[in-house]
């Protein structure tokens, strides 16, 4: 599991140093304030190695994360949702059972009130 993190690190990075070494379509307003330096290294187009390589590490990262997700699914005995309704559904002190006693509804307060003054 910790092997297949570390290598969905190292794709996504990839991923997004591919993507940005590409120059866009509309690059020539780029150009007008200092952005032309791509086309130096790279030419005027983005080679066609540089789309396959962006092809090919984006299915690398969907596949990566579809077996991040199987995974740990596998390693999980179960979900945190079904761990915290088993929690609630088990009693943690459990009460003896039997008849429940009420306790009688004093009638009249228990200490001394003034009554209240009219003005």
């Amino acid at each position: 599991m910790i092997f297949l993190i570390v290598i969905h690190l190292v794709i996504s990075i990839l991923l997004i140093v591919a993507v940005l070494l590409q120059s866009g379509k509309g690059s020539s307003m780029a150009n007008v304030f200092g952005g032309g330096g791509m086309e130096t290294v790279f030419g005027a187009e983005t080679p066609a190695i540089m789309n396959r390589i962006t092809t090919v590490l984006a299915i690398l990262f969907m596949v990566n994360c579809i077996l991040l997700t199987t995974v740990s699914f596998k390693y999980s005995a179960s979900s945190v949702i079904q761990q915290e309704l088993q929690k609630k559904s088990v009693p943690s002190n459990p009460v003896e059972e039997g008849p429940v006693q009420q306790q009688p509804i004093p009638t009249t307060p228990s200490t001394d009130v003034p009554p209240a003054q009219a003005k």
